[in-house]
């Protein structure tokens, strides 16, 4: 089943830059799934399956080593944005 999850990531430190732009960059890794970003949150696209294991492996990376938020919602298909 194809899933849309919008993500927000709010690490509590002070290079809270490096971890977000990090997060994202190895999610864009798994190359079955599609990812966009804005100044606001990142989307992710694809398998249920990819997708929440994707979004598993890098935040127990991250609570291993800081405290950090992570706000998702999530949809059933490929709920894009459209331009406006």
């Amino acid at each position: 089943m194809k899933i849309s999850v919008e993500i927000s990531l709010y690490p509590l430190n002070e290079n809270y830059e490096q971890v977000i732009l990090d997060f994202i960059a190895n999610i864009r890794q798994n190359t079955h799934l599609e990812v966009i970003t804005n100044g606001m949150s990142t989307q992710v696209f694809g398998e249920i399956e990819q997708v929440m294991t994707s979004i598993k492996e890098e935040m127990t990376k991250i609570y291993a080593q800081q405290q950090a938020i992570l706000v998702m919602k999530m949809g059933r298909g490929e709920l894009k944005y459209e331009q406006l």
